[in-house]
């Protein structure tokens, strides 16, 4: 299996346990342990989402009005303490999450499936449970997945069912990056070029509350985590890809899933892809300027 969407942030939370299971336990003890936890996305976070996001053709959603597909990522920014924060910029393990021995985090991928509209302004419940942990070997060695649900809850009740796996590794001594896979060039109904600068990238880490340095810092992604430049984050990847997929369609999909395949890194201009498979799906890529994919995803329509 490749592992590779490096950059992928930790899971959003409102607040943090500062306890986990008693000192000694394994990781399989962190199995089934569960939290719930309220967020909002009010007008002032709506105002920064919507400018950083960068879509002029549509009006920023004001209190009421239902919030695009994957916003509620922006409800739940970490209340960890600065002094809290790991070298990495990452909230320390050992809460809700797993203390998994291993300096790199990467949010791998995620299955959304949405049942209803959560709306600006208003309060969201999240419930989140860790379904599964796993330890496997691989080329870099060691390596822990951990499988995460949520249930996120609206007025109006259940409006998102979600599903992340987060993959912990060493950091190795030098980038060894997985085998490239070339981009669809042909079919294509969505081909959109991306600008991808470092000022959205700083913003994209503001409105997230994400302070993992290999989005900014970069001799810290250079020297310490050893990629050759700044990481562009996966959330904001898929983010970008479900926005061009609602805007085909003319509404947001019922699911929408998505893998890194690749890291994608600052610098030249990025590709958003996708080609038709049927009538109800779109499967769709971020394209790096050498031509591979970076994350794939999949966005479906029931009708």
């Amino acid at each position: 299996m490749t592992l590779s969407m490096d950059g992928m942030r930790d899971i959003p939370a409102g607040s943090m346990p500062k306890t986990g299971p008693p000192p000694g336990a394994g990781l399989s003890d962190w199995v089934g342990r569960k939290e719930t936890v309220t967020g909002c996305v009010p007008v002032t976070s709506a105002i920064a989402i919507h400018a950083t996001l960068s879509r002029p053709y549509l009006d920023c959603p004001a209190a009421g009005d239902p919030m695009p597909a994957l916003w509620h990522w922006y409800a739940f920014p970490s209340a960890v303490g600065t002094c809290d924060l790991a070298a990495d910029g990452h909230p320390r393990l050992g809460g809700f999450l797993p203390p998994v021995p291993y300096e790199r985090r990467m949010w791998a991928s995620g299955r959304l499936q949405f049942l209803g509209d959560l709306v600006v302004g208003e309060e969201i419940e999240k419930t989140s449970t860790i379904t599964s942990i796993e330890e496997k070997s691989g080329s870099a060695g060691g390596m822990v997945f951990v499988e995460v649900e949520h249930e996120l809850r609206g007025r109006r009740g259940l409006a998102v069912r979600e599903s992340q796996t987060i993959v912990y590794l060493p950091i190795a001594p030098e980038f060894s990056p997985p085998p490239r896979k070339m981009a669809p060039t042909r079919d294509l109904v969505i081909d959109i070029r991306q600008p991808v600068s470092t000022a959205l990238l700083f913003r994209y880490s503001a409105i997230t509350f994400n302070a993992h340095r290999i989005h900014y810092d970069l001799p810290y992604a250079r020297q310490v985590e050893h990629y050759p430049g700044l990481v562009v984050h996966g959330p904001l990847q898929a983010n970008l890809l479900l926005a061009e997929a609602t805007a085909w369609k003319g509404r947001r999909p019922d699911r929408f899933s998505f893998r890194g395949v690749h890291p994608m890194f600052q610098g030249a201009d990025i590709h958003l892809r996708a080609t038709q498979a049927g009538t109800g799906r779109l499967d769709m890529c971020t394209v790096a300027a050498a031509g591979h994919i970076c994350m794939q995803s999949k966005a479906e329509w029931e009708d």
